[in-house]
């Protein structure tokens, strides 16, 4: 069966062909853990595709807040995009450097601020290199437009939204951090961090939505296995969380492809939660 919402995905073969389309914007939006060793933007100057612009999840967020990168206002956004040359008229595709993993939170933030066309590469610049396609290191000084954002609060979930489904249970809590964090045995990344979960949440890591030899998104019938072994109706509402919301993206990009178009993500995720003395925490 296919996608439900396929247009959430655009495959390299469509990109391939569409690269020189005035309306079609490419952005990297790769990000790595701290501790990784690794700088997305680097990484971005030595290699990347033709035409292709940076989406720097770190720089796209409010740096007021000591959380990481948590959602910018609506007015910063709009400035970033129409820096980075994007009109709301536009297609834009994102990809990342791992396959999927990091390019659901931008996204994310598009649909967040009202841009629904908007799209993920499937199977990101890895698949993209074992294609034998152009890359380039030459980066482009993009004509500046103006970027309109709304915010849709459909789509995000606060600490005080999320205290009060602990009492409610209106929304399934899907927790896409490595099971081993999940249940507590393995450390967070992040410092000064409580190991453990939400009362009530559930473990469904992102792998599972990943195909690991092509970095492409499983079948929609495989998303629909999966969700079902976990005893999740993808329609029910649901609510998605991580370490500090990139991961869960993905995983409400997997929702979206199989039909629940609006599963909000808890911004603040792990990194909040973990680190209050407020919340409860299970192991």
């Amino acid at each position: 069966m296919t996608y439900v919402n396929a247009d959430a995905l655009i495959e390299t073969e469509w990109l391939a062909e569409h690269m020189g389309s005035t309306n079609v914007k490419v952005l990297d939006a790769s990000y790595h853990l701290p501790g990784t060793g690794r700088d997305a933007e680097t990484e971005f100057s030595q290699r990347h595709i033709p035409g292709a612009m940076l989406f720097d999840i770190e720089d796209v967020s409010d740096r007021n807040i000591s959380l990481p990168h948590m959602l910018p206002t609506a007015e910063q956004f709009g400035a970033q995009m129409s820096t980075l040359g994007i009109s709301n008229e536009d297609l834009v595709v994102i990809y990342d450097v791992h396959g999927i993993r990091t390019s659901p939170r931008a996204w994310w933030t598009f649909r967040v601020f009202g841009h629904e066309k908007v799209a993920v590469l499937n199977g990101g610049l890895p698949k993209w290199l074992s294609e034998h396609r152009a890359v380039s290191d030459e980066i482009d000084d993009p004509q500046r437009t103006d970027f309109r954002a709304t915010v849709n609060n459909r789509l995000i979930r606060d600490i005080d939204q999320m205290l009060k489904n602990q009492d409610a249970r209106q929304e399934l809590v899907i927790d896409a951090r490595p099971a081993g964090r999940f249940v507590g045995v393995d450390a967070e990344p992040r410092p000064g961090l409580r190991s453990g979960h939400m009362p009530g949440s559930v473990s469904l890591p992102v792998e599972n939505f990943i195909n690991p030899e092509t970095k492409t998104f499983v079948s929609a019938d495989d998303i629909r296995n999966v969700l079902s072994n976990q005893r999740i109706d993808h329609q029910q509402p649901i609510v998605t969380s991580c370490g500090s919301g990139v991961a869960a993206c993905l995983i409400s990009l997997g929702l979206y492809l199989v039909g629940n178009k609006d599963v909000p993500v808890y911004d603040g995720s792990w990194s909040e939660w973990g680190a209050r003395e407020d919340t409860p925490v299970q192991k």
